[in-house]
């Protein structure tokens, strides 16, 4: 893994628009809510710097900000932020997450 790089990134898609979400807040906390780093995605709607580059093994969560993103575009959205709880199991590997989003609907997985 690159020093540069946190052990947890994520990458936003905004599928209504077909861009990427640019400047949507991500937080990263740990299973007892506890923030462990926060971050706004770029102009490619990625977030590479997200917390250390290294994580022990345990549940995690990222938030992303979906309702502050949508409001500032002037749309309506269901959802005011989406919550992903994923498990790191293996420290050694690391964790992508992509989000693709529209105002009514996401999806997500295990990204490389």
């Amino acid at each position: 893994m690159s020093d540069l790089r946190s052990h947890v990134t994520a990458h936003v898609l905004d599928a209504a628009r077909g861009i990427p979400a640019q400047t949507l807040s991500i937080t990263l906390s740990d299973s007892d809510g506890n923030a462990l780093a926060q971050s706004v995605t770029d102009d490619q709607g990625r977030v590479s710097s997200l917390g250390p580059t290294e994580l022990p093994s345990g549940t995690y969560r990222l938030t992303f900000a979906t309702g502050a993103y949508f409001a500032a575009q002037h749309t309506e959205c269901f959802h005011p932020e989406v919550l992903v709880t994923f498990e790191i199991t293996a420290p050694d590997q690391h964790y992508h997450i992509p989000l693709l989003l529209s105002p009514f609907a996401f999806t997500t997985y295990r990204g490389s």
